[in-house]
């Protein structure tokens, strides 16, 4: 079985505070869309907007970065840079593109923005959210950012859930209680401690929209109005976001895009080890195991199975799988099923990504071997065995009709299509 990647500090990475480099101060400026907005913001290329209603900045900024809207999440444990800011009262949003992960306070002076380098790995922003005489700024952070998240390349997304105390503080101190990291292999009971979670899932329970009110029963968390909500009210004033929804299935795949980014970005690093390492044999035994995790993860082969239909609140449902991309029936592998599991097909959207592309070429072939082998196989009783053939097979059609540089044979078609 793939041992989760981290246990750390709740959501994704986001953010610890750090010495900020003003963009332009960098003699290497990294490649991701961040760092090309800040070049265009600098070059009045591109221009930014505040709205006077306290979000400031934030709708233009995530405008220009492709960051939709209906991706929000939001969050209430205290794991934070800005912690004396954060409460269930007052909740941080976390908005997420394939590329770049947004976090939002109100009333804080600071967007917090990753963005994802396939080269150089994940790069850390602030950015000022409020009019200014000399404009809108995107400040690159570092040095602090590591104790939560790793140095350099090394650095890595987090997610977890946590047991809340009524203020939003996580049980640290007392056993079991501690921060569990999550992703699409978790079952739902386990996720969402600290998280507000709006969606509807039947019978299954999760940790979300609870505290632990009394201080030394971390274990009681509130069991009254917290699943199946399909609003907020009564809970928090939703009004100083940008939105009123924490989607359970914009939850669902940002957990899943998390653990599969971390894998994509570790695998590149292993093997720029081994390509340059003297002896390649232990960094060439890393690299195996890298590629085995990665396989996996992009296969959903651990997915903690549904137990009942699970749908969202907001538009993301929708909207996700419109960004494709498609083939010429109109299937994507970001479509979801969301009955007895997240995605309809059996192979990860990541595969499109920029980390994807920029493992290098002899590492990248291997994957995809790997992963034909396992969708053009017959199944039997296998990892994808809960996957029709049909779908296997429609898995390996869409990626043959959408992506360019798929090897050879990828493109010779499986038995029976």
């Amino acid at each position: 079985m793939v041992k989760h990647a981290r246990i750390g500090a709740v959501v994704a990475g986001l953010f610890s505070l750090a010495s900020s480099l003003v963009m332009r101060a960098s003699p290497v400026p990294p490649d991701d869309p961040v760092a090309s907005l800040a070049v265009r913001l600098e070059q009045g290329h591109a221009r930014l907007d505040a709205r006077t209603d306290g979000l400031g900045y934030l709708p233009a900024l995530m405008t220009a970065l492709g960051v939709p809207v209906d991706s929000q999440m939001l969050v209430f444990a205290k794991n934070s840079f800005q912690s004396n800011l954060i409460s269930p009262r007052t909740p941080r949003a976390i908005y997420f593109s394939d590329r770049v992960y947004v976090g939002f306070i109100p009333r804080s002076e600071v967007v917090e923005l990753i963005a994802v380098d396939p080269a150089k790995g994940l790069q850390f922003y602030t950015f000022r959210n409020a009019p200014s005489s000399t404009g809108p700024r995107l400040d690159r952070q570092t040095a602090a950012c590591q104790g939560c998240h790793g140095r350099g390349t090394n650095a890595a997304l987090t997610v977890s859930s946590v047991v809340p105390d009524k203020d939003g503080r996580p049980f640290l101190a007392i056993k079991d209680t501690g921060p569990v990291s999550t992703d699409h292999r978790t079952p739902l009971e386990r996720r969402w401690g600290g998280w507000y979670v709006t969606g509807t899932h039947g019978d299954q329970r999760h940790m979300g929209n609870a505290v632990a009110r009394l201080p030394y029963y971390p274990f009681a968390l509130e069991q009254e109005n917290t699943q199946n909500r399909t609003t907020l009210a009564g809970k928090v004033d939703t009004s100083p976001y940008v939105t009123a929804s924490s989607d359970i299935v914009a939850l669902m795949t940002f957990e899943h895009q998390v653990y599969t980014t971390n894998l994509l970005l570790e695998l590149a690093r292993r093997a720029r080890a081994a390509t340059g390492a003297p002896s390649g044999e232990l960094d060439g035994r890393a690299v195996d195991a890298g590629i085995d995790e990665l396989v996996e993860s992009m296969l959903l082969v651990e997915e903690a199975p549904l137990r009942g239909p699970v749908a969202g609140t907001s538009t993301f449902t929708a909207t996700f799988p419109r960004r494709g991309p498609h083939d010429r029936r109109g299937r994507s592998l970001k479509d979801f099923d969301l009955q007895s599991r997240l995605f309809k097909y059996p192979l990860s959207y990541t595969i499109y990504s920029a980390e994807f592309d920029a493992l290098p070429s002899a590492v990248r072939t291997r994957v995809y071997r790997r992963l034909y082998d396992a969708l053009s196989g017959d199944g039997g009783n296998g990892a994808l065995s809960r996957f029709s053939m049909r779908e296997r097979r429609t898995a390996l059609e869409i990626v043959r009709e959408t992506k360019r540089d798929v090897p050879a044979f990828w493109r010779v078609s499986a038995g029976g299509d």
